[in-house]
Order: C-alpha cells, then structure tokens, then sequence
C-alpha cells in the first residue's frame, strides 16, 4: 500500500490501520514504505479537536437542562433532564480524564456554550408557553460557574416572571 494519501481520502480506517503498521516498523527499524505524514500529522489534531467538541457539546446539554430544571414549572420531563444532566457529567469525565488540557480550552468557549444552551432552553420553554425572560435574564448575568456545571450541583426551581 502506498502512503501518498490516495488511501487516507477513499478508506479512513484502512489508512489508520496502515499508518499504525508502519509506525510499528518504525519502532522496531523496519520501515517498508513512507510515512503519510502530512495527513497523520493532521488527523492527530483532529482527535483532540473531536475530544474538544465532545466535551463542549455536553456542556451545552448540561446548561441547557440545568436552565430548564431551574425555571421550568413543569414536573415532567424533569427527571428526563436529571438523568441527561447526570450523563453528560459521566461522559464529559471520561473525556476529561482522558485529555485534562480540555479545560483551559472549556473555559475559552464557555460563554459561547452558555449563549448556545440559553437560546435552545429558551425556544423550548416558549414552545411549551413558558415564560423565557428570566432564563435569558439569568444566561445574560452569567449563567452558572464552570464549577456548577462540572459538579454534581443542581439549581433550585424559580418561578418565571
């Protein structure tokens, strides 16, 4: 096989399975063929921008429902966004874990997670006729630490005004 990206663009996971080979001759000094290094260099960056949106997509789901649980009147679902809040936590731990230089780049874009889950919260809470003022009035002063949202912290229902 060769490595000249041909392979990388029409079979992904053959190309994957060839570069880990030839690392593998590599190490042991028994190199065959070329490295495809252009595009291994850029799929090592695309793993951890892949474990970055992970990670910012349940955060997203995380403040979505924690606003939903706060300031929507409603009894149901709101054991259905206990449970999602739950986990997004687990999964963004694993992630976590596995890569902890994500949080410097979490707290980089949560404001624009925030921004995110408020509007989704909002067209919710108004698709379902409840008030969304103060969910926007409590994402605009600043929504919940980062703290809240990695934790096991859940928010008190408030009425809507």
């Amino acid at each position: 096989m060769m490595a000249d990206g041909t392979l990388h663009d029409t079979d992904f996971v053959a190309w994957t399975e060839q570069q880990a080979r030839l690392l593998r001759q590599a190490i042991a000094g028994r190199l065959d063929e070329p490295f495809d290094l252009e595009n291994l260099a850029e799929e090592i960056e695309s793993l951890g921008r892949s474990d970055l949106r992970a990670a910012r997509s349940q955060i997203r789901r995380i403040i979505e429902h924690l606003l939903k649980l706060q300031f929507s009147p409603v009894e149901q679902p709101r054991d259905r966004w206990l449970g999602s809040i739950s986990h997004a936590r687990s999964d963004l731990d694993l992630v976590r874990k596995d890569s902890p230089s994500l949080r410097s780049k979490i707290d980089v874009g949560l404001s624009d997670d925030k921004a995110f889950a408020t509007r989704v919260a909002i067209r919710s809470l108004r698709a379902h006729a409840q008030a969304a003022a103060a969910v926007d009035a409590k994402a605009n002063g600043g929504a919940y630490t980062i703290e809240e949202i990695l934790g096991d912290w859940f928010p008190k229902t408030e009425p809507l005004t």
